[in-house]
């Protein structure tokens, strides 16, 4: 399993806006792909326009090749890039331990 983590920075003003792009294109676009397990938008404390947006695959190609590589990223990206105030920062992560 692989967790996709992305660190998003948007106009605080716009959070409902978001929120709903995010399921939106969540449910039409990235839980059709190849590997998908599902995901997570966690809101900022500190800094009210910062989210992390955890998604879950299978492997690292379901995301890299598979999604990236798809019509259905460009479609995502039109639900969510106009909120981005900076380029998103994307990492992705294996489970280490688990308790």
């Amino acid at each position: 399993m692989i967790l996709e983590v992305v660190d998003i920075n948007i106009d605080q003003a716009k959070k409902n806006d978001f929120e709903q792009a995010v399921a939106v294109g969540v449910e039409k676009t990235i839980a059709q792909a190849k590997g998908f397990r599902g995901y997570k938008l966690n809101a900022g404390v500190e800094k009210p326009g910062r989210y992390l947006l955890m998604i879950y695959w299978e492997t690292l190609e379901n995301h890299t090749v598979d999604f990236r590589g798809s019509e259905a990223f460009a479609q995502w990206r039109s639900y969510v890039g106009p909120f981005f105030l900076l380029p998103p920062v994307v990492e992705h992560f294996i489970l280490a331990s688990k308790s």
